[in-house]
């Protein structure tokens, strides 16, 4: 009975295990595979037949997987992605012991992906569940025959081809152990043509910490070449970086299509630094490199923010060019000697010199701006240019939500200072614009070193600000207020300042015009201008000699750049000299012209005494004892000339 009783129990129990086994069929389970694969991708995933050979690694093995594209995408357009084979090991044992999903094998053959847009929609970004157990899969070794993608993003003006596929390693190759992984692609990004290629190892993660994962990757995309070659040692998290990255191109501006990260226009640029990555911020540090003329070396580092990303820097120059900084400013940077320019890039810097105008009219783009917060410290530790009597550049700026400020903005010169602070304000339309300038104690034989006629160790100061709105450095000057005042005291001799200043053939008319005596001392030099709506007007213009007094006044339009000032001289005392001639200061800002006032001798003194004496307003003493001391000749000068004396020598 016993036996019996066993016999009618086992037998259906065996029948039923050799019916599942002659006709088990693993592409029942699809319908739970595809619902688990749809909420893991966010996205519809079928799969048309499932294998599976269980054991302490247990080998899955789908045919035919297809990732759809998302709702309202056009029937007619390809799925995201399609799997003619795909193959994933699965350490079962790993897993049971430490609740660690490990992928020791993954193989795709010919997966073909097609990334689209339609209507605003792309079909790339997944909405994908986190992962149960918060940990990252670890992965093995990566086969892949016969990959392709295209890619087709019109509003990022991007179309573009990629193949991948692995391939073994070639022998002694101790870097690409387990084969390599090599993509390729073809098209064109950000309206730009781009080649590019990949080399990354085939073994994903390894046991043996002691072996990095490789990575070889080029890009150019227009005249802009990226490269970024060393080693993770764990590629999943991107930890432990040795890598190096260079840029190298005729416009640091093109970066942003490659980076993100907004940059002004620059001259042709070459840079290296090695990378790092920690708590989700990328850093490039070690950087050596050139911009135009000057050289660049300091780090930047980047990471997430809320609601923008927040980027600090730390750079410096040895040597520096200002040309090379004029993209900052709005200006065409560089000029026609920067070295490494393409002959685009010099036509670009040739058309921008041979442009009337000289200040820049290029908009400010706020809305690349507002991308990233930015905290930048720069530091030019000798000025190169020649003609220019600056020595050192100081500059920290921070990018707040589109809100600018500079500050400080300082030059060094000689023993003196010019501070500046800038602020502009991106929330308001037109942007807002604020700048103000200190200048102190200038020595005068820095400022016009390079000229052998002059003698003399006067001392230059002052002050000044302005504010306007606009969209460029031109309209906001174009289009707005300020005022400046601008001394000089004990500054060698007149006629050597004045054929300095205005050029040698059109400074010796001057002085030939306005009856100054050779090596004519001078004791002080006043200027007082204000800027209203654009207009900038002279208030008091005055140079004091022994001889005479230089005394100026007229107005310039920053709008259209055109000038019209003039100057002449009143005699302290009869002599000569007192038969002068009042010039006119015409022509724009960037090509005046400096010319005798026309007719007749009688009529021009006659002018000249008709336009009267400015005497600048005492007023703006506090302004001449802040820029060149306490004590001082222009002070001493204006209370004699307000007293009716003779300026003391």
């Amino acid at each position: 009975m016993r036996r019996n009783l066993w016999i009618r129990i086992t037998f259906p129990i065996i029948i039923v295990v050799l019916l599942l086994y002659i006709f088990w069929n693993w592409d029942w389970f699809i319908p739970v595979v595809d619902a688990r694969a749809s909420a893991a991708l966010g996205r519809q995933v079928t799969i048309q037949h499932l294998h599976v050979r269980l054991g302490g690694t247990t080998i899955i093995r789908a045919d035919g997987v297809t990732i759809a594209n998302p709702k309202g995408f056009p029937t007619s357009d390809p799925p995201l992605g399609t799997v003619a084979e795909l193959q994933v090991n699965v350490a079962v044992w790993h897993y049971l012991g430490h609740h660690e999903l490990e992928l020791p094998f993954i193989a795709l053959r010919q997966p073909v992906f097609s990334v689209r847009e339609n209507g605003g929609q792309n079909n790339y970004t997944l909405k994908m569940a986190p992962s149960s157990s918060g940990k990252p899969p670890k992965l093995g070794l990566l086969i892949i025959r016969n990959g392709s993608a295209s890619i087709r993003l019109p509003s990022y003006k991007t179309s573009m081809d990629l193949t991948f596929y692995t391939r073994k390693a070639p022998a002694g190759d101790k870097l690409f152990t387990g084969g390599e992984v090599l993509a390729t692609a073809k098209g064109t990004y950000a309206g730009a043509p781009l080649t590019g290629t990949f080399t990354g190892g085939a073994l994903l993660s390894l046991r043996d910490a002691t072996t990095p994962y490789p990575i070889d990757l080029h890009v150019q995309n227009g005249t802009t070449t990226a490269s970024l070659t060393g080693t993770l040692q764990d590629p999943a998290h991107l930890a432990g970086a040795d890598l190096r990255l260079s840029f190298a191109g005729q416009n640091m501006a093109n970066l942003y299509q490659l980076t993100g990260v907004p940059i002004p226009q620059t001259p042709p640029f070459s840079l290296t630094g090695r990378v790092d990555y920690d708590n989700g911020a990328f850093r490039l540090q070690n950087i050596v490199g050139r911009v135009g003329s000057s050289d660049l070396e300091g780090s930047i580092a980047e990471a997430p923010g809320n609601p923008r990303r927040k980027i600090n820097a730390d750079l410096r120059s040895n040597r520096v060019d200002l040309t090379d900084l004029a993209g900052f400013l709005g200006g065409t940077p560089g000029k026609a000697t920067t070295p490494g320019q393409t002959a685009a890039t010099k036509a670009t810097v040739e058309k921008a010199a041979a442009s009337p105008y000289l200040l820049p009219h290029t908009p400010i783009n706020l809305p690349k701006i507002k991308i990233a917060d930015v905290d930048l410290r720069y530091r030019g530790e000798h000025i190169i240019n020649k003609g220019v009597p600056l020595d050192d550049l100081l500059v920290h700026l921070i990018i707040q939500n589109g809100h600018i400020t500079v500050d400080p903005l300082n030059f060094g010169v000689g023993s003196g200072t010019i501070a500046s602070s800038i602020d502009l304000n991106g929330d308001v339309q037109p942007l807002q614009a604020k700048a103000n300038i200190d200048f102190r104690h200038l020595q005068l034989s820095r400022i016009l070193k390079s000229t052998s006629g002059f003698a003399g160790n006067g001392t230059i100061g002052g002050s000044a600000w302005v504010a306007g709105s606009g969209d460029s450095m031109a309209a906001i000057l174009g289009h707005g207020d300020g005022h400046a005042s601008l001394f000089l005291q004990n500054g060698g001799d007149v006629s050597a300042l004045l054929v300095d200043l205005a050029g040698l053939q059109a400074g010796q008319a001057a002085l030939s015009a306005l009856g100054v005596p050779q090596k004519t001392p001078i004791h002080c030099l006043i200027s007082d201008f204000s800027l209203q709506n654009g207009q900038m007007n002279t208030n008091a213009f005055l140079i004091a000699t022994n001889e005479s007094n230089i005394l100026g006044k007229g107005n310039a339009d920053l709008t259209t750049e055109k000038l019209n000032l003039h100057m002449w001289t009143e005699a302290t005392h009869f002599s000569i000299f007192n038969l002068s001639t009042p010039i006119n200061i015409a022509g724009t800002l960037k090509n005046p012209s400096i010319l005798p006032a026309p007719g007749p001798l009688a009529a021009r003194v006659g002018g000249a005494v008709g336009l009267g004496v400015l005497f600048p307003p005492l007023a703006i003493i506090p302004t001449i004892r802040l820029g060149l001391g306490d004590k001082n000749a222009c002070v001493d000068t204006l209370t004699a000339l307000r007293e009716g004396k003779k300026p003391q020598s």
